[in-house]
Order: structure tokens, then sequence, then C-alpha cells
């Protein structure tokens, strides 16, 4: 595509993951926010190893542990904007919040900011 310029312009990329562009934005704001002490992203899934079938994670595992500083547990499931919670994973984000953790649902960094603002 050439531009009113004649110079080559690239198309724009239309985002084909918008579950990952959150994720990216989700631990950003994680990462920087002053309540939290840290936080990992959390693989999960399964993959064939040779002749193995291997596991990684856990199910209902959020997409992103981690502490706040205060020594509590911090789970965020990170969707996008049209996501929806598996059973399993809303029973986990539970099991944080019983246990006197912090979890919630992010989708983007605008949800992180209200969840931990009160902290």
């Amino acid at each position: 595509m050439i531009d009113l310029f004649g110079l080559e312009q690239q198309p724009q990329r239309k985002n084909d993951r918008p579950e990952a562009a959150a994720l990216v934005e989700v631990l950003k704001a994680l990462n920087t926010h002053p309540a939290v002490a840290w936080c990992e992203r959390m693989n999960s899934g399964a993959a064939r190893m040779g002749s193995r079938f291997v596991r990684f994670g856990f199910k209902g595992c959020p997409d992103v542990l981690g502490q706040l500083k205060d020594g509590r547990l911090l789970g965020v499931e990170v969707k996008a904007q049209t996501g929806r919670l598996r059973p399993e994973q809303a029973v986990f984000l539970e099991r944080i919040r019983c246990a006197g953790g912090v979890a919630f649902v992010a989708r983007d960094l605008r949800d992180v900011l209200r969840e931990l603002g009160a902290l």
C-alpha cells in the first residue's frame, strides 16, 4: 500500500489474540502497582513429549499468580472483553478469596486498578 507521499505503508495488523494483548496489559499494570510484591504468568495446558503426555499447571489455575506486599496471595484470571470463566477457574478464584487472598478477573488495566485501588 502506498500513502499520499509515495511511501510504502504496512497494513495495520488486526489483533487476532485479544486475550494475549489483555494479558500483556494486565501484567504491566500488576508489575508496576505499589501493592504487588511479585507476579508471574502461569502457563497451563498439556503437550505430548515423545510418548508421554505432560500437563503444565493445574485445572483452574489463574493466568497470573503473585503475592501482595502484605503477604496475601494474588490470583488474576485474564479474559478478553467477551471471554467467560470456566467453572474450575471460578472455583479456584473463590478458593483464593476464602483463604484471605485477593483474586479477580481482569480484562484490562482498569480492572487491576479498580481491584487493587483500595490496597
